[in-house]
């Protein structure tokens, strides 16, 4: 069976195993390693070189608490791990365009990745983005949040896509691998963050 625009190499991950995850502000863990939410991702091969990885995560907080943190865009940089810089820039048509910097160390030696997004926002549901400059062929992607309830607790089922398109010197299965473990640390670290200014409120 053909697929449409997709083909049909997919990996798939639903484990909190050997993820990296940073602790909180303040250096109080708010997720430890015993109540870790499940983080699934899920890779497809697009084409030969371009790849559209999704992760996925539940939140026991209102979308309005999330949508806070995805959207207060120059403090992702504080507890996102590998962002070393993510900063507003003037949007010639009075759009959202965001700057961010990528550091991580890649088969020993230091990698950092630049881009430039413009994103859109339809409050409360989706956030998109996509790549206007920087250190690759193609990026683009979304943030979607919708809500669930759990009993009494109405949670944020919060999922980030993105479509990735490295440039030939950027090794396709090393991106793939790294942006994967990416997205885990980074669902986790949001997850972090939700809960400790949850807390904060208490």
């Amino acid at each position: 069976m053909k697929a449409h625009h997709i083909l049909t190499v997919t990996k798939q991950y639903n484990t909190t195993k050997d993820l990296e995850f940073n602790p909180d502000l303040d250096g109080e863990l708010v997720a430890s390693a015993d109540n870790l939410p499940s983080i699934e991702v899920q890779v497809e091969k697009i084409a030969d070189r371009q790849r559209q990885i999704t992760a996925r995560v539940q939140i026991p907080q209102p979308v309005e608490q999330v949508w806070k943190v995805l959207t207060n865009y120059e403090a992702l940089g504080d507890f996102i791990p590998n962002l070393a810089k993510s900063c507003l820039l003037e949007h010639p048509n009075g759009g959202i365009r965001l700057e961010q910097i990528g550091s991580q160390r890649l088969l020993n030696f230091n990698f950092c990745a630049r881009v430039v997004l413009d994103l859109e926002e339809y409050f409360p549901k989706e956030i998109n983005f996509q790549m206007v400059e920087g250190d690759f062929k193609g990026f683009s992607g979304s943030w979607c949040l919708n809500p669930y309830l759990l009993g009494d607790i109405t949670g944020t089922d919060l999922c980030y896509t993105i479509q990735v398109w490295p440039k030939l010197t950027m090794p396709i299965t090393i991106i793939e691998r790294r942006l994967s473990k990416d997205l885990r640390s980074n669902l986790l670290a949001i997850y972090q963050r939700v809960e400790y200014l949850a807390n904060q409120n208490f």
